[in-house]
């Protein structure tokens, strides 16, 4: 059975506008922030501006999850040294930056592993205009599952085996230049 969600804002009523793919909105009206879950229908979303953003920019929106790997690795001929340096990267509680606008896998890792590694500051500024949010908030899991491989593939060592844990706490979407 076909269920139809109407989209008006949660907190003002007014329509929403959005495209076929889109998973995520704020109000014209009030600035309301709401996502659609398939489930439980639209929900409401906090949206935080980078402060960094140009005003006449539009910004990229990404999800933000703060997370824990626990990871056993195994090399061929290791000494284990690659396997520490891992062990004390994953120690840390770190920030997977996902992209929620519409993107290839690559790039999903490309910008993944980069902001991963080097995170910005997330200083929040005035709302601005942002690209279409169209990732699921269903898929940041196993959009930062292949962020981990991908950092793990990416050591010099010759990898035999990989195991992880990934833990996320619940996204918050953050628009960034």
């Amino acid at each position: 059975m076909i269920e139809l969600i109407p989209l008006v804002c949660l907190q003002c009523g007014t329509p929403i506008p959005a495209g076929v793919e889109e998973v995520a909105w704020v109000c014209t009206q009030c600035g309301k922030g709401m996502m659609l879950d398939l489930q439980k229908g639209l929900l409401p979303l906090q949206v935080n501006y980078a402060s960094t953003i140009a005003p006449d920019a539009v910004g990229k929106p990404f999800w933000v999850a703060k997370g824990r790997v626990t990871l056993q690795r195994e090399a061929f001929g290791s000494s284990n040294k690659q396997d520490s340096e891992a062990a004390q990267f994953w120690g840390d509680l770190r920030s997977f930056f996902i992209p929620a606008f519409s993107c290839t896998l690559e790039e999903v890792i490309e910008y993944g592993t980069h902001l991963l590694q080097r995170p910005p500051e997330l200083q929040p500024g005035p709302p601005l205009r942002f690209e279409a949010v169209t990732l699921p908030a269903q898929d940041i899991h196993p959009a930062a599952e292949f962020i981990v491989m991908a950092i793990e593939a990416g050591r010099s060592d010759k990898a035999r085996q990989i195991d992880f844990n990934l833990q996320l706490h619940d996204p918050v979407l953050w628009i960034l230049p």
